[in-house]
């Protein structure tokens, strides 16, 4: 028996690694075009598998990203393995991170993270001076970002740029934010500001139990009949 699973974690151990050894995470070239409608297929798919909403994008709207060397996308073996986009907002004031996602494929592999800093980084790179933040009901994205640095934060905090919330239209959540103008839904806002010092230990670690009863009571708060 202790051979049969030593055997299974040889295994997995070297799944593993040679799933890190081939995935690459660069910045979109035109090469990458052609991965826009799977980009837009998986994020609508897992959207539904959460059950969770998710402001739409066009296979169009992803490539103009791509075109414009704002978006950040993971290969394995030249294959569709994971991606996510940067928006500005007020003149480059505030960026934000969208449509972080990973291939089914190459899930469970701490990819999502791997992603995740690379286009923060990246981010910081383009736009020195901005303020990034984000909105979710993901407590996986919760997790990275507050490992990043971001603080939750209100509404107020974010940008003020309609466009940005004009994109949340499409979201299944869409009349609970229009119901309470723009200051509140079932996600959390989240900011990072190059300006402030990281404090170490963060003063507001991550607590999945804390963010996961917040989540619930909005949800009852919203949602209910």
């Amino acid at each position: 028996m202790q051979l049969v699973q030593n055997k299974l974690l040889l295994f997995h151990l070297i799944q593993n690694s040679t799933l890190e050894m081939n995935i690459k995470i660069v910045v979109t070239q035109e090469e990458h075009y052609k991965f826009a409608e799977e980009i837009c297929d998986t994020i609508e798919t897992s959207a539904k598998l959460r059950g969770t909403g998710i402001a739409k994008r066009t296979p169009e709207y992803i490539q103009k990203k791509m075109e414009n060397k704002d978006a950040i996308i993971a290969l394995a073996d030249g294959k569709f393995a994971g991606f996510c986009y940067i928006e500005s907002w007020e003149h480059g004031k505030f960026v934000a991170h969208s449509g972080l996602i990973v291939h089914p494929d190459y899930r469970n592999h701490g990819l999502a993270k791997k992603i995740k800093s690379k286009v923060f980084d990246y981010s910081l790179q383009k736009y020195p001076d901005a303020k990034v933040f984000g909105i979710t009901t993901g407590l996986a994205v919760m997790k990275i970002n507050s490992d990043l640095g971001y603080k939750p934060v209100p509404f107020s905090e974010l940008t003020t740029d309609p466009s940005f919330w004009k994109g949340c239209q499409t979201c299944t959540n869409y009349e609970i934010l229009k119901s309470k103008d723009n200051k509140m839904c079932l996600c959390t806002g989240m900011l990072y500001d190059p300006k402030e010092k990281p404090k170490d230990p963060p003063k507001h670690p991550f607590n999945v139990k804390v963010l996961n009863r917040l989540k619930k009571i909005k949800e009852a708060l919203f949602l209910k009949k």
